[in-house]
């Protein structure tokens, strides 16, 4: 009994951690997924991306330094960026943006920007690329949407 169970988890074990693996959207046109939505999360990701930044800089001038503190901080700011990062290339890029839309050039243009701010973000804890990824969000909801919610 202990080798049938132990050959299943052998055999199962492997499916899972790939499914679980996944992203949230599997790439088939099902119109299931909101726009707005994704940019909204683009903004809350952002958000997160600088409160660790802040939370790095000020647990760098602790004495003693709290270096699992500052190393979960690090690991936040990364995951957060790179969250950033899927949304603009997996949804919007690949998914929402076509080449005969208008305006295509310049909302590849902004997108392409995103992703190189969201790892200038990984990069450093200069809160100004948080800023500009604001700013490059905001004039790609422009010219998405066609107007800016926030």
């Amino acid at each position: 009994m202990k080798k049938i169970l132990l050959s299943l988890i052998t055999v199962i074990l492997p499916f899972v951690i790939f499914i679980s693996d996944l992203g949230a959207h599997c790439q088939i046109p099902c119109g299931i997924y909101d726009d707005q939505l994704r940019a909204n999360l683009i903004a809350e990701h952002a958000t997160t991306v600088e409160k660790s930044m802040k939370q790095i800089i000020e647990l760098g001038k602790a004495n003693p330094v709290n270096y699992n503190q500052l190393v979960r901080w690090v690991s936040n700011k990364e995951s957060h960026a790179t969250k950033i990062q899927d949304i603009v290339s997996e949804y919007f890029m690949t998914q929402r943006l076509k080449p005969n839309q208008k305006k295509y050039a310049e909302k590849l243009t902004i997108l392409h920007k995103m992703l190189l701010t969201a790892m200038k973000s990984k990069q450093t804890t200069d809160v100004s690329h948080v800023n500009d990824l604001r700013a490059l969000l905001k004039d790609f909801e422009v010219l998405y949407f066609g107007h800016s919610d926030n």
